[in-house]
């Protein structure tokens, strides 16, 4: 199985996707590869303006996408993708949609075998864990059913930040992740800063970026972990 999971699309001041297009050139390889992207967490925008918007970043790196919202048959369209990318926006519409569509299991097990690379940011990356509980979005839609994709053993927050703006007095991340703990205490969650992403290939997955990643755990201080650091007890 071979993931890369990526925590935002843009960095500010930067062009739509800029930073991580040589993570995602490297990661799929030199060979020209046409994949499947899902637009489905895509709200404020069309799902052709956001194909068009993925599909000239690719183009820039040697590779091609090209929508399931163009194919009659989305569970044929994953069955026979080269690649899955998975575009950040809603969460909630995301899963709704790929729920209504029946496409948990053929996502799953497209990827699950090896022969599939995934792609995911900002959603997309949520939509690779046991559920979407730690996603920051509001519930804008039913999902139908918590349950994403299951690929990796523990949750993801992604654009995770260490504190409110300054004359905020409500709840920090820390604090919604802390909930979520309680509740499920025996499931980490990554809090996977703006900038840096997940690689998961061969059972073993590893931080890319500059900025560390806060791992938390119920009963356990939470802590930070840097890119030479060991994260595979992530996915026991």
């Amino acid at each position: 199985m071979r993931l890369l999971l990526i925590s935002n699309s843009t960095n500010p001041g930067e062009e739509y996707l800029d930073y991580p297009k040589n993570n995602i050139k490297e990661f799929l390889g030199d060979k020209p590869i046409k994949a499947l992207f899902i637009p489905y967490a895509g709200v404020t925008v069309s799902f052709d303006d956001y194909e068009a918007k993925v599909k000239h970043r690719f183009n820039e790196v040697g590779h091609d996408i090209v929508s399931i919202h163009r194919f009659e048959d989305p569970i044929k369209a994953v069955e026979e993708a080269e690649a899955i990318v998975v575009g950040g926006g809603s969460t909630w519409n995301l899963l709704h949609m790929v729920h209504k569509f029946n496409l948990t299991d053929a996502i799953r097990n497209k990827v699950i075998n090896g022969k599939t690379p995934y792609i995911g940011w900002s959603a997309g990356s949520n939509l690779t864990c046991p559920t979407i509980k730690t996603t920051n979005d509001m519930p804008i839609i039913d999902p139908l059913g918590f349950e994403a994709l299951n690929l990796i053993p523990f949750q993801i927050n992604p654009h995770y930040l260490d504190k409110n703006p300054e004359g905020h007095g409500g709840e920090t991340r820390e604090d919604r992740i802390n909930e979520f703990l309680v509740l499920n205490p025996d499931m980490y969650v990554a809090g996977l800063r703006e900038a840096t992403m997940f690689l998961v290939e061969d059972g073993k997955i590893s931080l890319i970026g500059d900025r560390e990643c806060r791992i938390f755990k119920n009963g356990i201080e939470p802590y930070e972990l840097k890119a030479s650091d060991d994260f595979n007890f992530l996915m026991k």
